[in-house]
């Protein structure tokens, strides 16, 4: 171990990470061993989800932080198809969820699809850990795929089912609903914030296998949690009805099998654009097949629902460069001392565990008087600081000049200007999709919420692999350029969102919401 004498401002990051890691851990103690069914207002089975979330994305940002340097440095891919491929990997995981959800409603229930999800989560983020000698040729990258494979089909049991079981702990018109699914974005938050600090650490300082090696033991940590804390789920994700357990084991023996499916699926990211475009188009006649079957105001519900899940791509295409192009950004053209470019991929997780404890208080505030924004009004308030943070970055950096090193605090101005854009959006969609789906459409249309932000990753390696230009070598001159573009395109969806939203408002029938029996 380094003397302390000798540390730089890594290695200071990465001890204050396993702190807090240390002082939520405690926490969790306290809470699960507590008679009383309730913390601090909300049910115990919230903190058991935002501790077995926390795990689960400790594991999948930490890997996420090292994905486009592992690409590029350890496999040798060029700029431009590292973040395609990184574009590809990242719509999978969102993409599978349509299917892990649809599995869950009908046949599996929430709680033992996201256990399934967790075991398959486990076995990919352990085999990231084999390393091989790197370099395109080496046949180990195969196992690389295989790792791949298998957290893309892992998050799709897990994803969508995890977020409705929140739900699942309140009545419809309970008002701690928001506020629920705000808690539990934290815990998403500080799992993404330590995991990306302590295995970007691993991974850039120690050798890659230590890296991902960790994120495998957070996803197992993860799996811990959540079957020792069944009995605060007090039922919530059961089967909708009595399963066989022959059915059971095939439902699983099909999970295994598509990971040999998405093994090959990876390698070529075409056929994944093509799949999103057939596959996006069936499930929209789906959803509208089911929607033109239902009353008027749940019909309307359902389209209010698709006018907000439609805003997803172009937001998470821009926030989505976060781990691809704005990540090699940072190592090549920041004046970032000793810290390790990986490290700042926690910056957006810590804004959020700062930041949504104050936009949750902000949201009810304005909601006792009457004058909260409605969802898709927060959507277009997320699409306007998503472009505004994309400018700042590019007014930043061509005021120091291109030749020169940017300043890391434009750095924080991006990250800040995305995370609050990230508030406005992404909390608020899953409470919409949870709180305006028909019960027998709940985690389809949770999945496909996550599948429109699947289509938004692929848009984002699209973007960055444009950075790459020609050559496929990212340049500053050009990524400063895309993201110029961007920003302005989304700043001005965001103006239209906003004079279409009182239209919006008026779908989603808020006034005449019941609960579930």
């Amino acid at each position: 171990m380094k003397d302390m004498g000798l540390w730089n401002e890594g290695d200071w990051i990465a001890a204050i990470a396993v702190f807090v890691l240390a002082v939520f851990l405690a926490i969790g103690a306290r809470i699960s061993i507590q008679k009383e069914p309730e913390f601090a207002g909300h049910p115990k089975g919230l903190y058991m989800l935002f501790f077995a979330e926390m795990w689960e994305r400790f594991s999948y940002y930490g890997m996420r932080a090292l994905l486009i340097f592992y690409l590029t440095q350890h496999w040798l891919f060029s700029d431009s198809k590292s973040n395609l491929i990184y574009g590809a990997y990242a719509s999978l995981v969102y993409i599978t969820p349509v299917l892990g959800g649809y599995l869950a409603d009908r046949y599996l229930g929430q709680r033992k699809a996201v256990l399934f999800g967790g075991v398959l989560l486990a076995a990919g983020h352990s085999l990231m850990a084999v390393e091989g000698v790197g370099g395109q040729s080496d046949p180990t990258i195969n196992v690389f795929w295989a790792a791949l494979a298998f957290i893309i089909v892992g998050s799709g049991f897990l994803k969508a089912n995890i977020s409705v079981m929140v739900g699942q702990l309140y009545k419809l018109t309970d008002v701690r609903r928001d506020g629920a699914y705000t808690i539990f974005y934290m815990g998403i938050n500080l799992g993404a914030a330590v995991g990306t600090i302590l295995v970007g650490y691993l991974g850039q300082t120690i050798g890659w296998g230590w890296g991902f090696g960790l994120a495998g033991l957070g996803m197992l940590a993860g799996l811990v949690v959540f079957v020792l804390g069944k009995s605060a789920l007090n039922g919530a994700g059961e089967a909708p009805a009595p399963l066989a357990k022959s059915t059971e084991w095939l439902l699983y023996a099909i999970g295994v099998a598509s990971v040999g499916v998405i093994w090959a699926l990876i390698q070529y990211q075409d056929v994944i654009q093509n799949l999103l475009v057939v596959s996006g188009l069936a499930l929209l006649g789906y959803v509208l097949y089911e929607s033109f079957k239902l009353p008027k105001e749940p019909r309307e519900r359902m389209f209010a629902i698709l006018f907000l899940i439609s805003l997803n791509p172009l937001f998470w295409g821009l926030f989505e460069q976060a781990g691809g192009s704005m990540n090699l950004f940072t190592d090549r053209f920041v004046d970032r001392g000793d810290v390790p470019a990986a490290i700042f991929q926690s910056i957006n997780p810590i804004y959020i565990i700062l930041l949504a404890p104050l936009f949750a208080a902000l949201w009810q505030w304005l909601g006792r008087r009457g004058k909260e924004p409605s969802a898709p009004a927060k959507f277009g308030l997320a699409l306007a600081q998503m472009g505004l943070a994309n400018l700042v970055l590019v007014w930043g950096a061509e005021a120091y000049g291109i030749a020169a090193m940017t300043p890391v605090i434009f750095v924080f101005l991006y990250y800040l200007l995305a995370t609050t854009g990230e508030l406005c959006l992404s909390p608020v969609g899953l409470s919409a999709m949870n709180r305006l789906a028909p019960s027998f459409l709940a985690s389809l249309i949770m999945g496909a919420w996550f599948y429109m932000t699947a289509v938004g990753n692929f848009v984002a390696g699209k973007i960055g692999e444009a950075t790459g230009g020609h050559g496929g070598e990212m340049s500053k001159e050009k990524l400063l350029e895309i993201y110029a573009l961007f920003g302005w395109i989304s700043i001005g969806a965001a103006v239209a969102v906003l004079l279409v939203s009182p239209i919006v408002k008026r779908w989603m029938h808020l006034d005449t919401l019941e609960d579930r029996p």
